[in-house]
């Protein structure tokens, strides 16, 4: 599969799930059930294609360039973040899993993962370092509004930086 270039070097432990992986994702890539209902959440529920936006004055600023800005953060939950959180969490959803895990630091990918469980009726737990916890509280408010279990790490550095 990657050729000359590479391979993957995982523990044993994880090599049946990401078969497994591979193997739904390559199934469904192509499907067209699979590619509409992508689709419709992304153009429905995420708010894509968002909007490109001539920045006029920067424009005028460095002369010779027209300048445009893609407003992801006009996307649902306002980033780039449920882009992908919402193929991810579509693609557990067909292969049968009850829920989805993600890591977050500042909290916007977590919010982008709680938010598409909620809508897919999948559980959903996040870990966080402990001290970003503390610092990003209203995204952790927002991802335990929306069902998601916030799980302190507390090991290591205890933060994304």
């Amino acid at each position: 599969m990657f050729g000359e270039y590479g391979g993957r070097y995982v523990s044993e432990t994880l090599i049946e799930p990401l078969d497994e992986l591979e193997h739904a994702y390559f199934h469904l890539k192509d499907d067209p059930e699979f590619i509409a209902e992508l689709d419709a959440d992304l153009t429905h529920y995420v708010g894509r294609p968002s909007p490109l936006y001539h920045a006029q004055r920067l424009t005028q600023k460095y002369a010779g360039a027209q300048i445009y800005l893609k407003r992801e953060d006009l996307n649902h939950t306002g980033a780039h973040k449920i882009n992908n959180a919402i193929g991810q969490a579509l693609l557990a959803k067909r292969m049968g899993k009850p829920r989805i895990i993600a890591e977050t630091g500042a909290g916007q990918h977590g919010v982008a993962s709680a938010t598409v469980a909620a809508r897919l009726g999948l559980e959903c737990v996040v870990y966080m370092g402990e001290q970003d916890i503390h610092r990003q509280a209203p995204n952790v408010y927002r991802m335990r509004l929306l069902g998601a279990k916030v799980v302190p790490v507390t090991s290591g550095s205890k933060t994304l930086k």
